[in-house]
């Protein structure tokens, strides 16, 4: 398939971006094979059709996966006046709402992100650095040495559990408890990637009542909503009752609830429940999956441990969590990571909301242009050797932001990065204070399909060992 919406700048004649041809059955199965296996989809795309290729085209503008660095960084600097990208997300608003900061584009979107971007910079994300810690030794307090255990359980409510306490303030509770475990269903309904197909075809979202997998969703759902409005309201009333005599509270729902727009207004209790929920899925879901492949890493490749040990070995016995966040080497492996396997394989796309030359290509308006995340990341002439674990490449080459975007990027990039770098690092350097790991199984891994992200299998397994 062609596009005549493409040409060069140094040529006047068009140049035209192809890939895969098909329409309804075949473009199901491709659709399918998206769903299943998106990194072999991308390379096999690739490979035919170049880092550049389009989907659809023929009777309305096509979706380009963009994985030339020159187009994303182009795409990167197009604002709010240029694009749209929330209307594009209509596959995350079972999940989060129509008010989520991910489904808003404008003026809209940019008040919400003025109003949350405080919660994730300065002294108040300084202030998590000892909960986090904490709070993983917690997690692993009742591991017994020698025990084999599947990996994905415990970080998940490791990462669940900081953003709770992040987010609400909540430590213990019969709330905090019901919030836990009604996320951690709905989240497992899209565990495999089979499960996962629910999320791309919505002729399978049919609530047939709890018994049907669609019908459970729903319902675990609105359970979980009312539980946030529940305490929303309870937050409200503690802050009007208690005024300028309450403490400090440093939570993201207090922020939220004390924070003010241009116009003074702040926001409502709809606005409030989907930032909270986009918040509370984006800000573990994704932390979870890359904690699991740091450990799988780490202790799939013996140098990986060896370098990384010694490097925590420097900082003696009780380091300063600010001194761990700033080591060389650990920061690598987190960033190698989120490299080499991203947990989103693309970006959000953007919908162009007038024809416009991007880095040579010239595109009508309506075209949604996509940075592949994975196409980027896989560039031999930017990651040499890109399919092996490496991160000495980060200490050797500062690679500029369309050339790593693990969190996206332009004024979409992901508010929370700073907050998932530093759990990452913190969790990571914890654990192997506490533990030696070994994997149960020897031998590389790929990612699977979780939801619409690309995890570690499910079913991956570490044995650990206590050191004290």
């Amino acid at each position: 398939m062609t596009s005549k919406f493409v040409q060069t700048d140094t040529a006047s004649q068009y140049q035209q971006l192809k890939g895969p041809e098909g329409k309804g059955l075949k473009r199901t199965l491709r659709l399918l094979r998206l769903v299943l296996d998106p990194m072999g989809y991308m390379e096999d795309n690739v490979q035919r059709y170049g880092h550049v290729f389009q989907i659809g085209g023929d009777n309305s503008p096509p979706l380009i996966y963009a994985g030339d660095p020159k187009l994303v960084q182009e795409i990167f600097a197009l604002d709010a006046t240029q694009v749209n990208t929330g209307q594009n997300n209509g596959i995350l608003r079972a999940m989060v709402g129509d008010y989520s900061i991910l489904l808003l584009d404008g003026n809209a979107h940019k008040r919400q992100r003025k109003l949350l971007m405080p919660s994730f910079h300065g002294d108040y994300l300084r202030s998590y650095r000892q909960l986090i810690c904490n709070l993983t030794r917690e997690i692993s307090a009742n591991w017994q040495s020698g025990q084999s255990i599947v990996a994905r359980p415990p970080m998940q409510k490791l990462t669940l559990s900081i953003m709770l306490q992040a987010v609400f303030g909540l430590r213990e509770g019969t709330r905090l408890s019901q919030i836990q475990s009604l996320m951690s269903l709905m989240l497992d309904s899209f565990a495999y990637p089979i499960t996962s197909v629910f999320l791309f075809f919505p002729s399978l979202q049919k609530d047939w009542g709890r018994w049907s997998p669609w019908g459970r969703f729903i319902y675990w759902r609105e359970q979980l909503r009312q539980l946030i409005y529940d305490e929303i309201r309870d937050r409200r009333q503690y802050l009007e009752q208690a005024g300028e005599t309450s403490e400090k509270r440093t939570d993201i729902l207090t922020l939220l609830i004390q924070a003010r727009d241009e116009n003074g207004e702040g926001m409502s209790d709809l606005e409030l429940h989907d930032e909270l929920i986009t918040l509370l899925f984006a800000g573990h879901e994704t932390t979870t999956s890359a904690l699991v492949w740091i450990l799988y890493w780490i202790h799939h490749l013996p140098e990986v441990e060896t370098k990384i040990r010694s490097e925590l070995a420097s900082l003696g016995s009780s380091p300063d969590p600010e001194a761990i966040t700033q080591l060389p080497y650990l920061s690598a492996v987190c960033q190698e990571a989120l490299r080499i396997y991203p947990i989103a394989p693309t970006t959000f796309p953007r919908t162009l909301r007038q024809s416009m030359t991007l880095a040579g290509y010239s595109f009508e308006a309506g075209t949604a242009v996509m940075p592949a995340t994975y196409i980027i990341h896989h560039r031999e002439d930017l990651y040499p050797e890109s399919k092996q674990f490496r991160p000495e490449r980060f200490l050797e080459h500062q690679y500029a932001p369309h050339e790593y975007l693990p969190f996206g990027g332009g004024h979409r990039r992901c508010l929370g990065s700073a907050l998932a770098m530093m759990e990452l690092k913190l969790s990571t350097a914890t654990l192997l204070q506490d533990f030696n790991f070994s994997l149960s199984r020897s031998g590389a891994i790929r990612p699977a399909r979780r939801g619409l992200t690309m995890a570690p299998p499910a079913s991956m397994k570490i044995r650990v060992f206590k050191k004290r």
